[in-house]
């Protein structure tokens, strides 16, 4: 471990191979036993061991260069919570560090395929963290041992074997498709750093669109909301740009083929969308776009080129609150499924169980951002 006692000496390296303990040869021995061993011992213990002859890796924090920046420390922010005293995988609970979805993880040490060295705390000692290839492979493995519970408890009476094998088949791929193997994502400390979009997730029905508006018509100078694109024929009263821009079915479909729109989707026979180039426009003109859009369109928006602050509306508290039809708690499941799918993106969660309280925290949120250090992904500066 980093810090370590062994680590500090220097009399230990991975690759050694420790022939006896104490006197008593431990070839073949399995990892229980040497742990009996070692527990069981009293006074000094003496290894023979013989060394690997290798040169020990570079830590991480050895300086390196990227896109001709030094950059000397590694840091990460964690997409998953993880507790190690409930991982039968980890080979020492103890000498793990539990963490939460969001947390700033220092990456100590990369020697071990499978577990990673990390502090939480900077002045702390290192701990052991899953890799991100053992955490992809834990979460794949739940992935398809549900995908085949889930196939166990399907009734397959009166069809053929083939249909049986080619929805399987097709099941088990949308698993790994809808998959979101999140693990770290590698980030930054900046002292200051322009968000250009701001993007509302929520439940529908939990209030997005009242704050979108409510920000843009108290504040028109600072945000803005990029006008739709519309299939449909204009109204009487409607003006092309101001409302809705009007195009032909032809040419939204081209454009949607050429990846030029961040969503669409029909309505009562018309097509609507939103355009990346709308969006770009009022980056142009010096304001903040605000979005409300589904979560599945962050996989576009997290980019340097629209660096978004994600806001999550979560759906209010059910206690001391009247739910006559039930609408409650269905806006309650789905912001609940909200955070558990996509939490890993929230720059900032608000429960809203006042709509004019969660727009001031809004707006003080966004005005703080602005003045102090934050953490962005690495990707949006190099």
């Amino acid at each position: 471990m980093h810090g370590g006692m062994i680590h500090r000496q220097a009399t230990l390296h991975v690759g050694d191979e420790i022939r006896e303990i104490n006197g008593v040869p431990v070839a073949n021995q399995s990892v229980d036993i040497l742990q009996k061993m070692l527990r069981e011992a009293r006074g000094s213990v003496t290894f023979k061991i013989v060394p690997s002859y290798r040169s020990a890796p570079p830590p991480c924090e050895d300086w390196s260069l990227r896109s001709g920046v030094v950059k000397k420390q590694i840091y990460v922010r964690a997409q998953f919570d993880y507790d190690p005293l409930e991982d039968d995988l980890i080979p020492c609970a103890q000498a793990g560090i539990a963490f939460k979805t969001g947390d700033i993880l220092q990456i100590i040490s990369k020697d071990d395929h499978n577990w990673w060295q990390a502090k939480k705390d900077p002045n702390g000692t290192a701990g052991l963290i899953p890799s991100p290839e053992l955490q992809e492979w834990r979460t794949a493995c739940l992935a398809m041992e549900k995908s085949k519970r889930d196939q166990v408890n399907c009734s397959f009476f009166g069809r053929k074997k083939k249909q049986h094998k080619d929805k399987y088949l097709a099941k088990h791929n949308a698993v790994f498709d809808q998959l979101d193997l999140v693990t770290y994502e590698e980030v930054i400390k900046l002292p200051s750093f322009r968000r250009k979009t701001l993007v509302l997730l929520g439940a529908h029905g939990v209030g997005r669109r009242h704050i979108k508006n409510t920000l843009i018509a108290s504040h028109p100078d600072k945000y803005a909301y990029p006008i739709p694109h519309t299939t449909r024929s204009p109204r009487k009263d409607e003006e092309n740009g101001k409302n809705y821009y009007f195009v032909s079915h032809d040419e939204m479909m081209a454009d949607i083929a050429a990846n030029e729109y961040l969503e669409y989707g029909t309505h009562e026979d018309a097509m609507y969308g939103t355009k990346l180039e709308t969006i770009r426009k009022i980056h142009g003109e010096g304001r903040m776009a605000i979005l409300d859009v589904e979560p599945q369109a962050l996989k576009i928006l997290r980019t340097a080129e629209f660096a978004p602050y994600v806001v999550f509306i979560a759906a209010p508290s059910l206690q001391n609150m009247t739910d006559y039809d039930g609408s409650l708690e269905r806006l309650a499941k789905e912001s609940d499924m909200l955070k558990q799918l996509y939490g890993h993106f929230f720059d900032l969660t608000i429960v809203n169980n006042d709509i004019e309280e969660t727009i001031r925290q809004l707006e003080k949120s966004i005005e703080t951002m602005n003045m102090t250090p934050q953490w962005v992904p690495v990707s949006w500066v190099y």
